[in-house]
């Protein structure tokens, strides 16, 4: 069986009601439909080239649990779920549980991150509520009553903001922004308020697990030798490495599988052997765990985030 090096995988474009149509400049094809989300790591996701190519992410977390995820093999999938957000109209107010709760249903809990790539003037985020001190039954009052967004705090973001995301905190995202979300791997999601769209609500689970106070909101960039950290919490690290023309930069970290996002430029991932991957707009290389050299290089100036577990 051929050994597992760095893979480059397929997105999988997800329409959404909220979605667009123009996905540029992430995406050359226009989609028919709306798509609100490309999945960059999704169990879905099928790798790009290689032996493995074809297979998905799912696949390979089943016959290379070892290698691929490490330290997180005990979970039985790929730990952390990446996504592009294109959002054209207003997300569901909603909230996620967090592992806890999310053992219930047999599945991890929901914390995640936005890295913002694109904001209009006047962006925002909604992030949790004005009165640190709101009850369960005001916020099911408001939502009756079709006034939750009165109740919330809106975070303004800007290209380059880091917007963290704890579990059974209260959010949002409007449109004007384009995202990059770092996520654990769930998709357990509790919709409270809808505008008045058609779509079913969760009010009582929702309620069950949101919290009025929490860990949300914008981190401040620390710079790291070679790297800028953009948010290092609980199950996850996000970095955003800069490197000119013909730099490189080794990221291997044995035992943690790692994601890297081209955003700009050009560049190049070789592993063990010499084996050489190409990095490609928008679309995520898996680092896999037993990796014992991954080493970036650009080939034009270039903009790569790492989401490390």
């Amino acid at each position: 069986m051929p050994s597992l090096n760095p893979f480059r995988l397929k997105p999988s474009l997800v329409a959404r009601i909220w979605g667009r149509t123009n996905l540029t400049p992430w995406y050359a094809d226009r989609p028919a439909e709306k798509i609100g989300e490309s999945w960059l790591t999704g169990e879905q996701c099928t790798v790009e080239g290689g032996p493995f190519s074809g297979q998905t992410l799912r696949e390979l977390s089943a016959s290379h649990p070892d290698e691929l995820l490490g330290e997180s093999k005990a979970l039985g999938e790929f730990p952390l779920l990446l996504k592009l957000l294109f959002p054209d109209d207003k997300l569901s107010v909603q909230v996620h549980p967090n592992d806890e709760q999310a053992a219930k249903r047999n599945s991890q809990g929901k914390t995640e991150c936005w890295y913002v790539l694109a904001a209009e003037p006047g962006a925002a985020v909604a992030l949790g509520f004005k009165d640190p001190k709101v009850s369960v039954e005001q916020v099911r009052e408001a939502i009756e009553q079709e006034r939750l967004e009165d109740l919330l705090h809106f975070e303004p973001v800007s290209a380059g903001d880091l917007v963290y995301v704890d579990a059974n905190t209260v959010h949002a995202i409007w449109p004007g922004v384009t995202l990059l979300e770092v996520q654990q791997t769930s998709d357990i999601t509790y919709r409270l308020y809808d505008y008045g769209r058609p779509r079913e609500l969760h009010l009582e689970e929702g309620l069950a697990v949101m919290k009025a106070t929490t860990a949300a909101g914008k981190r401040a960039p620390v710079r790291k030798d070679g790297f800028t950290r953009l948010v290092e919490e609980r199950y996850f690290s996000v970095d955003r490495v800069e490197l000119a023309a013909g730099a490189t930069l080794d990221l291997a970290a044995p035992g943690k599988p790692q994601c890297l996002v081209l955003l700009s430029g050009e560049a190049t991932l070789t592993s063990e052997g010499g084996d050489t991957l190409e990095l490609t707009p928008a679309a995520a290389v898996v680092i896999p765990a037993a990796a014992k050299q991954a080493v970036l290089k650009a080939g034009s100036d270039c903009v790569v985030v790492r989401a490390i577990v």
